[in-house]
């Protein structure tokens, strides 16, 4: 980690990450740094290897080579137990929700909060009403999986990746199914976690008109290598085509 990013004090960092599956090489040489507090939208077309830079992140994937380091934390150097408690700090919002369908609302935000705090009754029904009143589920809570409507599982799988207070929240196509309306709903849920709780935020999108909405900085993946990295005024301006045509096109 160079002296300037260790200065600006990120949440995130790749430092010449690679990864490839069999013979196809995914990413190529990826660098990258988030500040804390700050929201970066991951765009490109599909199977440049945007999602699997979450599974990187998340330690569910290991990287060939590179370094990434979680708030100073070089995650590619340490144990089980120490992997644990970075991905403790960060919440998933996946493009399904990731709900139990054989729990209620109240049970599948309940089950972490059970599993991995110490947390009284009492506390984890505060908290629960917290987070569902947080994404517009106050009255909701006793509810089946089953019985919400796209946006209702995209606001409770955004509650149950906020449960546990993360400072990284992580989105997997985030607006993936919903109509225009619905997906501006979820993209100003992001801005709120962002501004309102300093959450570092980092989102995989098609949807370059909510990533517009969401994003601080914008990472341009083409071909598996980074096209383009930035505000996006910057990448208005990158010498890559590529780059310059998705952030464009909204």
């Amino acid at each position: 980690m160079t002296s300037e990013t260790s200065e600006i004090r990120p949440a995130v960092v790749f430092d010449n990450v690679s990864k490839a599956f069999g013979s196809k090489q995914i990413l190529r040489d990826i660098s990258f740094a988030v500040p804390a507090g700050r929201a970066l939208c991951i765009l490109g077309r599909s199977g440049t290897g945007k999602s699997v830079t979450l599974k990187l992140l998340m330690s569910l994937i290991k990287p060939d080579h590179g370094k990434i380091w979680v708030e100073g934390d070089e995650i590619t150097r340490l144990n089980e137990a120490g992997l644990s408690k970075v991905r403790r700090k960060m919440g998933f919002l996946f493009q399904d929700a990731a709900l139990f369908d054989s729990l209620t609302l109240y049970e599948n935000l309940a089950l972490p909060l059970h599993r991995l705090t110490t947390k009284s009754q009492d506390e984890i029904d505060a908290t629960i009403d917290n987070v569902l009143s947080q994404v517009g589920l106050a009255g909701d809570k006793q509810k089946m999986p089953v019985s919400l409507s796209g946006g209702m599982r995209k606001r409770a799988g955004l509650a149950r990746a906020l449960v546990l207070e993360p400072r990284i929240l992580l989105a997997d196509e985030p607006s993936s199914g919903l109509d225009r309306i619905t997906a501006a709903e979820i993209d100003e849920l992001l801005i709120r976690q962002k501004t309102q709780h300093q959450t570092t935020v980092m989102v995989v999108t098609h949807d370059v008109h909510g990533a517009r909405s969401v994003g601080d900085l914008f990472a341009v993946f083409d071909k598996g290598s980074l096209a383009a990295f930035g505000a996006a005024a910057e990448v208005e301006q990158s010498e890559n085509e590529t780059a310059r045509r998705l952030i464009s096109e909204y």
